[in-house]
């Protein structure tokens, strides 16, 4: 018997479900997309077309990999966010929805987006919550830090992908050691599990994440503690911050911004309903 595309979707759907795959049908219509380079359309309208062989090794190949849990944006290699495209490599953490509220909040904190705006992204990882501002805010130019080259390395190339190279510019560092210019706007999506949390982590995100980009010591804070001691000295008067938090560490994060200076403006939950960004700002 001839397979077809309509076959193929369907023993792609049923290995990733066996696999336990979350979402068996969205990744391998995705996946099948990639493998084949096809539209949406085109794999709903030829359905009853013929594969070759060589075809169905190539999607098998690509299922095979999500049925050992690797995240479909990591064989895919690439994510969407905000309006934005944005490449992946093994230095940068996926980004996730929720990582838009850190977004949404900062720029609610703005009365004026066509403001000359500086934006500083402490842990920039893909660059992709410095981008998203910067695709709201024309005038903003930003400065993206992070303590990993590669991950330098593809926020550059996504500022470029996405025509925002012109206002962004990123470098290693570690947080803000070593700055003098203050900005306008410091946001940051720090590593915030737990150590002892990590091993529990479901295998998309514990095999496939950079764990540095996950661990945040101990009880999780230990990056929010060096960010909200460096803020005072990185805002501008009257400048904003927007951190992303873990689950149950909001009133602990606006602790620890109070307890260096800063007032609390906001506490911001995601879709999931989960307190997600904690907002401050340099009231000195």
């Amino acid at each position: 018997m001839t397979e077809t595309l309509r076959t193929l979707r369907r023993a792609a759907e049923a290995r990733l479900t066996e696999a336990g795959v979350d979402t068996p049908d969205l990744d391998a219509r995705l996946l099948v997309q990639h493998a084949l380079n096809l539209t949406r359309e085109q794999l709903l309208f030829n359905a009853d077309s013929p594969v070759t062989a060589e075809q169905a090794a190539a999607v098998h190949a690509l299922i095979e990999r999500r049925a050992a849990r690797e995240p479909v944006s990591r064989i895919l290699g690439e994510r969407a966010f905000w309006s934005l495209e944005l490449s992946l490599n093994a230095d940068t953490l996926d980004p996730r929805p929720d990582t838009e509220t850190i977004v949404e909040a900062a720029l609610d904190a703005l009365p004026d987006r066509a403001a000359p705006l500086r934006i500083l992204d402490l842990g920039t990882g893909t660059g992709c919550i410095l981008l998203a501002l910067l695709a709201e805010l024309p005038n903003a130019t930003a400065l993206g830090i992070d303590l990993s080259p590669g991950a330098v390395e593809a926020a550059t190339a996504n500022a470029a992908r996405n025509h925002l190279g012109d206002r962004a510019r990123f470098r290693t560092g570690n947080w803000g050691d070593g700055l003098a210019e203050r900005f306008d706007l410091v946001v940051s999506n720090p590593p915030y599990i737990p150590s002892r949390d990590i091993a529990s982590l479901d295998p998309e995100v514990r095999e496939h994440d950079p764990l540095r980009a996950l661990d945040g010591g101990a009880d999780g804070l230990d990056a929010y503690r060096a960010i909200a001691a460096q803020l005072p000295g990185l805002l501008k008067p009257g400048g904003t911050t927007a951190l992303e938090v873990g689950i149950g560490q909001a009133a602990d994060v606006a602790a620890l911004l109070e307890a260096n200076g800063l007032g609390v403006t906001g506490i911001f939950r995601d879709l999931g309903g989960v307190e997600r960004c904690v907002r401050g700002r340099n009231d000195r």
